[in-house]
Parts: structure tokens; sequence; C-alpha cells
């Protein structure tokens, strides 16, 4: 092959995966950050819809963990379908019935109604994180998608930044109007921007290369080329036998669940912790708490392009839960010190949220096919149900004991448990 030809390839390939990036990414992180305002608002609906209806701090946890429970159950057969039906159809219906179930804990009563609300909206919601994750691996080889996998993820940050002073300020403002709570009228309206982004994912996504428009005929064989090649490389397990066997797979869900045990520490409680630090207003709350996420998205995108740059996965995954869990354990320590606090919640943030998304370079490297459709649902369901562990466990901790500090040292031990987990995957496995 001559220079010439080998510069025009490179331009070629620099150029088609531009344009893809520049037409997917922007959409997929705008429905990702949908569904984590609906994780973020949650939190803040606590400061106030505990109390109007008398609902104790355990019945919080144990209701923010129902979610989990519905989507350990539906994650693997979702995303099945997702491989067999098409990415554009599924994610719509995900995000729609997910959106309408979301306005109705507006009408939330009896504990009973919240727990049973919070199971329906994690079946809806089931899918959605793995079919983004699948999603991408037909778009995009593994040396180039840990990039793309961190910029998708920056929605959780986004959404945490975005959400947090946009839930308290719908608390603050709208708080009596029509004889409503704050808390009510910020489910319905954060709830309108899903249905109708799900509504837009039927125009917008396009399932496989070849119906890519704007990608012309030269660029989308070199993409599919370079997929296929990627693809020879990956294990597709022969039966579902041989898939519930691999142990890699039963590893990894094991190190993601201590990931997301950290995740949703942050993801439920930082509102409470900022308050617990001396702020009381909702919007004021909101304001801070976008401050560990600003942190986390910066060190976020360092991390993916860190990670692309040296090939190299398994340390970029264990410096930031190391990261994670000092910074909890100093959130709980300094939790009287605003400043302190605000500051290891930033490390906490920081790290956990990096860690998330790095974490997926390992599964979609080692997978591909049907094997990777089911295997990266199972871990993603398997860990999520850390989801629900998180919040129960800090809920009951801080009702027996009257104190949240306790159930955040708990969770720092976890991740770094996590963390000696990682390097029990050889690095030659992974680091391409």
């Amino acid at each position: 092959m001559t220079t010439l030809s080998l510069d025009a390839v490179l331009s070629t390939r620099s150029h088609a995966y531009r344009k893809t990036a520049w037409r997917l990414m922007p959409f997929l992180m705008l429905c990702y950050l949908c569904a984590y305002l609906d994780r973020v608002n949650v939190g803040f609906a606590k400061l106030t819809m505990m109390n109007d209806l008398a609902l104790s701090e355990a019945v919080y946890g144990l209701g923010a963990g129902m979610f989990f429970i519905g989507y350990f159950l539906c994650e693997v057969p979702s995303n099945i379908i997702l491989h067999r039906v098409g990415a554009r159809r599924w994610i719509a219906r995900i995000m729609i019935s997910w959106g309408i179930i979301s306005a109705l804990f507006a009408f939330v009563e009896t504990a009973w109604q919240f727990y049973g609300l919070r199971f329906l909206l994690g079946i809806a919601e089931a899918g959605l994180a793995p079919g983004l994750l699948l999603y991408l691996t037909y778009w995009f080889p593994s040396y180039r998608r840990a990039r793309m996998t961190v910029l998708w993820f920056v929605a959780i940050p986004l959404s945490g930044m975005l959400g947090g002073p946009l839930s308290g300020l719908i608390m603050a403002k709208f708080a009596g109007l029509q004889g409503w709570a704050g808390w009510q009228w910020m489910f319905v309206i954060e709830a309108i921007p899903t249905v109708i982004v799900g509504a837009l994912v039927l125009v917008f996504l396009k399932d496989n290369v070849d119906q890519a428009g704007w990608l012309n005929d030269e660029e989308k064989a070199l993409i599919k080329r370079e997929l296929a090649e990627d693809d020879s490389r990956k294990t597709q397990h022969a039966s579902a036998r041989a898939f519930l066997r691999d142990r890699r797979l039963w590893r990894l869900a094991a190190i993601y669940f201590c990931v997301v045990m950290g995740q949703y520490a942050i993801t439920f409680w930082l509102p409470t912790l900022v308050r617990n630090a001396g702020v009381s207003e909702p919007l004021h709350i909101g304001l801070l708490t976008s401050v560990p996420y600003l942190c986390a998205i910066a060190a976020m995108l360092l991390m993916g392009r860190s990670g692309d740059k040296h090939q190299e996965r398994r340390w970029h995954l264990i410096g930031p839960m190391l990261a994670g869990a000092v910074g909890l354990a100093l959130a709980a320590l300094m939790g009287g010190n605003l400043v302190l606090s605000l500051l290891s919640l930033c490390l906490a943030a920081a790290g956990v949220l990096s860690a998330s998304s790095l974490f997926w370079m390992l599964p979609t490297t080692l997978l591909g096919g049907v094997s990777a459709a089911a295997g990266i649902a199972g871990i993603n369901s398997f860990a999520n149900l850390a989801g629900f562990c998180s919040p129960y466990l800090i809920g009951w901790v801080t009702t027996l004991t009257g104190s949240s500090a306790i159930g955040m040292y708990l969770i720092s031990a976890v991740l770094v448990a996590g963390a000696t987990l990682v390097l029990r995957i050889p690095a030659a496995s992974v680091n391409r």
C-alpha cells in the first residue's frame, strides 16, 4: 500500500467516525440524561415527600431500591429483544413507557404505592443502559469505544448538574400551586421531556451502518470491515450453558456491582449529604449538588481519552474506584463541614462515575454478537441489584443509628473490594 493510499484510508476512517460520533452521541447522551433525571429527582423528592407522606428513611431506601428488582427481572430479555427487533423501536418503547410511569409518582399517597410504582418504573426502563451500550458496538470498534462510552456516560453527571438545580427550582417555585406539593409538580414536569425524546428516537436513530445516510459507500464499507474484524476477536458462546459457565462474566458482574453500590450512594443520597452539612433551601441544595457532577464530567473525559491513548483498561478502572472509596469515606467523616464535605463529594463523584463508564470497556472488548447482547444486559442486570442494596442498606443503617456515616463507610469498603477483583482479569485480554 502506498503512503498516499494509507493517508487516504486514515483520512476516510477519521472522517467517518467523526461524522458518526457527531450524528449519534449528542442524541444518545440526551436519552441517557432523561433516564438519570429520573434517578436524580427521587433523591430531591425525598427532601419533602417523606415528611408530607409520613414515610421513614427505611421506606425511602426500600422504595428507591424496588426500581432495581423490576430492572433486574427484565434487563436480559429486553436487550435480546432489542438485538432482534432493532434499537430504534425498542428504545422508543422504553422511554415513552417509563416517562408515563414517572409522572404517576405525583399521585403517590402510601408506602405501597411508592413501592409499586418504583417496581413498575424498573420494568419499563429495563434495557435502556445495556441497549445503548450494545448500540455503540454497532458503530464503533473497541479501539475507539472508550471515548464514546465515556462521552455517553457524561450524561449521568450532566443530569445531576442540570437536574439538581432544576428539581430544586421546581420544588421551590411550584410548591402549593393548584394544591400540589413541589415534589408532585417535579415528577410531572420532568417526565414530559422523556416522552418527547422517546418519540424522537423513532425519527432520529438508525439500526445499523447500512442505514446511515450521513456516510458514503466507502465510509460504510470501512466501518463495517473494522467492526467485523473487531467481532472476530470476541467470544460468542455456543449455548446458554456455556454463557452461564463463563467465569469472566460473573467476575465482571461482581466488579460492576461494587461500582454501582458507590454510584447509587451518590445518586440517591447526595442531596441529603449536602443538607446534613447545613444547607436547607432546596434550590441551594440543587446548586451545590451540581459541583461534584461538574468535577465528574472533567474526570470522565480525561480518563476516557487516557484509556484509549494508552490502550490500558485495568488501572484506569482501579484508580477511579479507589478514589471514589476515599471520597465517600471523607464525605461521611467531614459531614459537619460544608466545604470539606463538598470537596470530598467531588472526589467521590469523579472517581465513581469515571469507573462506571470505564468499566464497560471490559465486557464490550471481550464479547460479541448475541453473547454481547446477553452479556452486557446480564452484567448490568445483576450489578444493578446494587441499586436495591445501596439505598436500602444506607436507609436501614441511617434509621438504626441516626447517621448515614456508617453506611458510607460500608460502601467505601465495597468499592475497595471491587478494585481488587479487577486485578484478577488478565491485562492482555482487555488492553486493546
